[in-house]
């Protein structure tokens, strides 16, 4: 059965990587969260609403709203 590291296991370029990608993901589903905020309804394939539990399915959520779920502006 394998172990499980713990935090205080990782090496510094390890713990480094993981904040890093956590960082990301919480600016990515903030500006996500913010255009659809501003985007008229218009603008989105798909209800807003429906929307918003995407971007919580980290990392893919909120790409898959900027490359699928809207629409290009005029």
């Amino acid at each position: 059965m394998r172990q499980n590291k713990k935090w205080s296991d990782l090496s510094l370029q390890a713990k480094a990587a993981i904040v890093a990608g956590g960082v990301a993901e919480a600016i990515m589903t903030g500006l996500a969260l913010r255009d659809l905020r501003r985007r008229p309804a218009a603008g989105v394939r798909g209800p807003k609403v429906l929307w918003l539990p995407v971007f919580f399915v980290q990392p893919v959520g909120p790409l898959f709203y900027f490359f699928l779920g809207r629409r290009p502006s005029r």
